[in-house]
């Protein structure tokens, strides 16, 4: 009797939805279509708008928003909220002017110093959150209250510090132009590349869906134009400002961080379901101190290049008792890109679309001579009507 074998019926490799990849990898597509509206709409609007210098300014602007947001995203990721970011920026800020103006000290040092006080806040705050289980929202709230007091403790009797000529106003004077401005570019431009292929190949070795197209050549083609553009416009002024440098640099690492590195995927496990990741052995409580630690550290620097593009720090630093504006725009900055408010989705990518959105609509409106009073009424509306489709995309990809 001849036996017959039967070949194994291969496995197939699970397929997503395109609402499932809208929540992840192509979350930044929507963000990018809608920045690229919003152009073409003040364009029409102001002759202004889409000059060098004014595309200068509004890179600029969005610096500080965006490396506030770039932090938040680590958070966001776990399921938490941190509200005392802005607090922290401005406490940091006024406590690295201090150490410069009274006690002499060099101003890198000065800087890491406060960039480290942020980080402690934000380790604290999250040990409160992890230790006793009270909601992040409640702690971070009251801790933002408590930096603002602290603040206002560190500022001299005059309420301000100026940074004229005190060598942190460098930090956001500097301007790179020519073959290095180029070199810049496309060094960022290869390394998103890699970060993007080395992302697509362990889907591909994991057995997941992994597209080429979706998952490596749009989105390098969308930051190699996006780059590029920047570069060509600005180089018609002052070339590439320093703040620009420096949080594409953050936006490079922070991406590389929830991308390709075991800490990365538990953020969003944890976001996802915290109580399965700690039964699959992720400790939970470690990860999360270190999300609110990095979230602390980074909004600690935002303040101080706030600080040192104002040239000083004062009680209106960090935005201020409550956080402002500042705080509203740096949660609204993240959410906007695509990072979900409930955790386990999103991109840090996003953070870089969100913050130049919010940028967007406050230059596009200034420029059209709409009073401050509708810039908010505008970055609030976009903040619901993304919180909502993003409420939606997760009904929309979930099983059943």
């Amino acid at each position: 009797m001849t036996d017959i074998s039967i070949p194994p019926t291969p496995t197939a490799t699970p397929t997503r939805s395109l609402t499932e990849r809208l929540g992840n990898e192509l979350s930044f597509v929507p963000v990018a279509v809608g920045l690229i509206a919003l152009f073409l709409f003040f364009a029409t609007q102001s002759d202004v708008f889409l000059t060098s210098r004014n595309l200068s300014n509004l890179l600029v602007q969005s610096t500080v928003t965006g490396i506030i947001a770039l932090g938040l995203v680590f958070v966001l990721l776990t399921g938490e909220i941190d509200l005392s970011v802005a607090a922290t920026s401005g406490v940091a800020s006024v406590f690295m002017a201090k150490l410069v103006m009274d006690f002499g000290l060099p101003v890198p040092l000065a800087i890491l110093a406060g960039v480290a006080l942020g980080g402690l806040v934000g380790a604290a705050s999250a040990r409160w959150v992890t230790l006793i289980g009270v909601p992040s929202f409640v702690v971070t709230l009251g801790v933002g209250l408590v930096l603002n007091g602290i603040q206002l403790l560190l500022l001299p009797r005059t309420g301000r510090y100026n940074l004229m000529n005190s060598g942190v106003d460098q930090l956001a004077a500097t301007h790179v132009t020519g073959p290095m401005a180029w070199g810049l570019v496309l060094c960022a431009i290869a390394l998103f590349a890699l970060v993007m292929g080395s992302t697509w190949r362990s889907r591909q070795r994991a057995g997941l869906s992994a597209s080429f197209n979706a998952g490596v050549l749009l989105p390098v083609v969308i930051v190699a134009l996006f780059l590029v553009g920047v570069l060509v416009f600005l180089e018609n002024q002052r070339g590439l400002p320093m703040p620009v440098i420096l949080f594409l640099a953050l936006l490079g690492v922070m991406s590389y961080i929830t991308s390709e590195t075991r800490f990365g995927t538990y953020l969003y496990a944890i976001g996802n379901n915290a109580e399965a990741a700690r039964r699959a052995g992720i400790k939970v409580d470690r990860i999360k101190i270190t999300a609110f630690a990095i979230a602390g550290g980074m909004a600690a620097f935002g303040g101080i290049l706030s600080a040192s593009r104002s040239l000083g720090v004062s009680v209106s630093s960090g935005g201020g008792v409550g956080g402002g504006a500042l705080l509203l725009e740096s949660i609204a900055a993240a959410v906007i890109g695509g990072v979900s408010l409930f955790g386990g989705r999103g991109m840090v990518v996003g953070a870089l679309f969100g913050a130049l959105i919010i940028a967007t609509v406050s230059n596009g409106l200034n420029l059209m001579g709409v009073a401050n009073e509708a810039r908010l009424i505008v970055t609030g509306l976009l903040l619901v009507v993304a919180v909502s489709i993003d409420r939606g995309i997760e009904r929309l990809a979930r099983p059943g």
